[in-house]
């Protein structure tokens, strides 16, 4: 039973190697020249003028939970778009469904002004 999960184990163990090694030896090994410059916050060459805690819209959060809605469900049409020949008719109307649904939440969105930015 627990030899079915060893390659799990392994792999589990390589990646927390291949994360953890180069920090680790960069920890100990790397130069450690610390100056004011180089400790401050980069903002785009002038100085703050806010607090970095300052609270966002919720506009931004809601535009970027759509951006990636949106987004993601074209990562559902390049394997459709691959096999397309293989599925037929039914795997094209269901497509067309699915795409059909997609529009009706992105026209509700945008009539509710969901994307507009001011």
């Amino acid at each position: 039973m627990l030899e079915d999960y060893l390659h799990i184990l392994i792999f589990i163990v390589i990646a927390l190697l291949i994360g953890l090694v180069p920090r680790v030896l960069g920890a100990l090994l790397g130069p450690r020249r610390p100056y004011r410059e180089k400790d401050s916050p980069y903002e785009c060459g002038f100085e703050a003028f806010e607090s970095a805690r300052m609270k966002f819209d919720v506009r931004y959060y809601l535009v970027a939970i759509l951006f990636i809605i949106f987004d993601l469900e074209i990562a559902f049409l390049f394997p459709w778009a691959i096999v397309l020949e293989d599925l037929g008719v039914a795997g094209f109307i269901a497509m067309a469904v699915f795409l059909g649904i997609l529009v009706v939440g992105f026209l509700y969105e945008w009539r509710k002004g969901a994307l507009e930015w001011e």
